[in-house]
């Protein structure tokens, strides 16, 4: 198949994505992937239903090579791309890796800026151009489906540049790409680059042109989709814009922002947007790249809402603040997180998701407990909420009310307690000491309730994550002839079990079991 026709079974309409997750993601320093590692990726990039996989660069190493070729004999629906640069040893290394592939693709490339020719290649002009066409020409010979790229095109001399190209289109490359090898440009002078080389370049209909777009300023995505406004139809991407330096244009962004505004771009891809989640944390976990939590499409906080305006509009009606959903990624759900800025409507709401249905008065005391809570920690967790509303709306009255603890402890001192309770009007105040600060908290609790109790177990957890979580305590408690179970909650676990001690107590005075001080 020559290039015309590559370019004429081309769908205008369709942006190719052409995924370099495996070669210039894998260039990332530390993100090394193994042949096996590779294969996996590869195999959830088809699942993407991505257009075409850059596998690697087959002449750098042995391991590369192998992945590559691995990577061509094994997946089925993506064209296999390897990398070379425009050398006869280079391209036959990558045909011997691709080969095995049912659609393969060689690439090659060579620099066209003069800060490359110079101190890079250490080469004029007409000796690039006599390599570029070299390269091509040989490339083809062995694949019908080829790829030039003018490395730091965006740098380059603008005529030299669509020289080049077009002698890489006559020499038999059907895919023309034009990289921003060192993420220099701006949107608009990306954009306006891709027009000039579409006006100028007498033979570029016979080609797709391609970008390649780097991150340097941060611009990936937005000179890619530029690319697109201007006669791009194949972008180059990574999963979650893994790539040397500041990384490459991110391929969820792209797609993402081509679906969201096809309004816009009139394009669209063939990628399966519920896969997109699902890849990316393969990706980052077999690369130990970790994604940041406020990442477009794919970071934690992305489809999390936090303050009360916004999950007040979500749950009213989610495209007040959402402009894709959830789901279209293959996320189950948005995310409202429960924290200090959060409201009432986002609390009661949880509260009914969790099959809590409390009256106006006692969705007023969670409410107030909550609020207490989410001060002293970032997010409250749903296992919290549960302890809240157990603990203060379905407990028995508090005939003592635990109003102040003080503990002084160490592996040197004795361990002592001062507590004050309350109990209706009265403030009933006293200090003990104790084997340890728990015990000396009880003991206090004793003497101040004229109720001793026998501690028969002692338990505490986590209620969630983390190392501001909450701490859960559960002990059962013989007050006179009957054992009770008492429960407590608090961010402090010497608070939390001095509230489990008094719950016991308070259950033992509710049932008339014992009798309290005073």
């Amino acid at each position: 198949m020559n290039n015309g026709a590559i370019r004429n079974n081309i769908n205008n309409d369709k942006i190719i994505i052409f995924d370099t997750t495996l070669r210039d993601g894998e260039q990332s320093p530390g993100a090394s992937l193994n042949i096996k590692e590779k294969l996996q990726i590869a195999e959830q990039l088809a699942k993407l239903n991505v257009d075409v996989i850059e596998a690697g660069f087959p002449v750098a190493s042995k391991g590369d090579f192998e992945a590559v070729r691995k990577v061509a004999q094994e997946i089925e629906g993506p064209v296999i791309a390897g990398l070379a640069r425009s050398t006869k040893g280079d391209i036959e290394r990558a045909w011997e890796a691709v080969q095995y592939a049912k659609r393969p693709r060689i690439h090659t490339f060579i620099a066209t800026s003069d800060i490359h020719m110079k101190y890079k290649l250490k080469k004029e002009r007409p000796e690039v151009l006599d390599m570029a066409r070299e390269a091509v020409s040989f490339a083809v010979s062995l694949c019908p489906d080829v790829e030039f790229s003018a490395e730091d095109a965006f740098r380059s001399d603008r005529e030299f540049l669509c020289q080049v190209i077009e002698l890489a289109i006559d020499a038999g490359a059907g895919t023309i790409n034009i990289p921003d090898t060192v993420g220099y440009a701006i949107p608009s002078e990306f954009g306006a680059l891709i027009k000039l080389i579409c006006e100028k370049v007498p033979n570029v209909s016979r080609a797709i042109l391609s970008c390649h777009c780097h991150n340097d300023l941060g611009l990936g995505v937005a000179n890619s989709l530029a690319a697109i406004q201007n006669g791009v139809l194949q972008v180059e991407c990574t999963m979650n814009g893994l790539g040397e330096r500041a990384g490459n244009a991110a391929l969820e962004e792209v797609v993402m922002s081509i679906k969201t505004r096809e309004d816009l771009f009139h394009k669209h891809t063939g990628i399966i947007t519920q896969e997109i989640y699902k890849t990316s944390k393969m990706v980052s976990h077999l690369t130990g790249m970790m994604v940041q939590r406020n990442k477009a499409i794919v970071g934690e906080n992305a489809f999390a809402h936090e303050s009360g305006i916004h999950q007040d509009g979500v749950l009213k009606e989610k495209t007040t603040y959402e402009i894709m959903t959830p789901e279209s990624i293959g996320l189950k759900q948005s995310r409202l997180v429960l924290g200090k800025h959060s409201g009432r409507h986002a609390f009661s709401n949880r509260l009914s998701e969790m099959g809590y249905t409390l009256s106006s008065e006692n969705l007023d005391k969670a409410f107030q407990r909550f609020k207490e809570l989410a001060d002293k920690k970032k997010e409250v967790f749903d296992e919290e909420l549960q302890a809240i509303v157990e603990d203060e709306i379905y407990a028995v009255p508090e005939n003592f009310v635990l109003d102040y603890i003080h503990i002084t402890s160490g592996n040197k001192t004795i361990p002592t307690a001062t507590v004050i309770l309350k109990r209706n009007s009265e403030i009933l105040m006293d200090s003990a000491c104790g084997d340890g600060p728990v015990d000396a908290a009880y003991k206090t609790i004793d003497r101040l309730t004229g109720m001793p109790g026998s501690l028969q177990s002692y338990s505490i957890n986590a209620v969630a994550g983390g190392k501001d979580a909450m701490g859960e305590v559960i002990i059962k408690v013989k007050i006179g002839e009957r054992t009770f179970t008492g429960r407590g909650i608090s961010t402090d676990v010497i608070v939390a079990s001095a509230k489990a001690y008094l719950n016991a107590i308070n259950k033992a005075v509710y049932r008339n079991e014992g009798k309290g001080k005073g």
